[in-house]
């Protein structure tokens, strides 16, 4: 699963300009981004443009809110799930990311992990976003993150993994004119592990309450590993 990101502010800044797209001035890094609470994105609605989607999906035709339901989705069942098969052809968006969190159980403690790419540069998850209008008359626009089969560095922690979009994906999977699932599936796929890296971080972040720079804080001595990052061997 992926519940928990950072985004810098600058990473967002570079996303968008990369995208096309005006730079949110108003925007402050955020070190602990959850579900529930907005994330910026970028979607082709049908034009290009920046927005903020509450994250946990809602289907237009939900009865209620069931967004805290469908934080993520699953890319080998988009095509089937009634919640997400129309967003995949019509409604899919990149939410830029630094790095996300992922909780490695050691005993009965949860041990966090920053993943992010090696070089340090800013990407974006694959999403999807639904609007969804609430029986009081209003217009909740919501999203859920991708997630795939684990690569090698990933796996000794979690069976899941979310689609790392680097920023030449941005186009061909914002592109309006691809419908098809059989052409976004190769977009869909678990990043390069040797292009990856994960640092072992202190539990301030695991406290969603927690933000602010101090959520990066890498694990002192005694943690899961005593070397703030680990390649697997690659």
């Amino acid at each position: 699963m992926c519940t928990r990101f950072v985004l810098l502010k600058e990473h967002l800044r570079a996303a968008l300009q990369q995208l096309g797209l005006p730079e949110n001035a108003g925007y402050v890094s955020r070190y602990n981004i959850a579900p529930g609470t907005p994330v910026p994105a970028a979607r082709a609605a049908p034009q290009r443009e920046s927005c903020a989607l509450r994250w946990g999906l809602v289907p237009s035709w939900a009865r209620e809110d069931v967004g805290f339901k469908l934080v993520n989705a699953r890319a080998e069942t988009l095509v089937e799930k009634p919640a997400f098969r129309d967003a995949l052809r019509r409604r899919r968006c990149v939410i830029p990311v630094s790095g996300f969190y992922e909780w490695q159980t050691v005993g009965r403690a949860k041990k966090p992990w920053l993943f992010r790419w090696r070089d340090e540069q800013p990407f974006a998850l694959a999403g999807l976003w639904e609007s969804w209008r609430a029986p009081d008359g209003t217009t909740l626009e919501t999203c859920a993150v991708i997630t795939v089969e684990p690569n090698e560095l990933m796996r000794p922690l979690h069976h899941r993994m979310p689609v790392m979009l680097t920023p030449g994906q941005f186009d061909p999977w914002l592109d309006p004119a691809v419908a098809e699932p059989e052409k976004l599936r190769p977009l869909l796929r678990p990043p390069p592990a040797a292009a990856m890296s994960a640092v072992a971080l202190d539990s301030y972040v695991s406290n969603v309450r927690h933000e602010g720079p101090a959520c990066l804080a890498p694990a002192g001595p005694g943690a899961a590993n005593d070397e703030p990052q680990f390649s697997l061997g690659l």
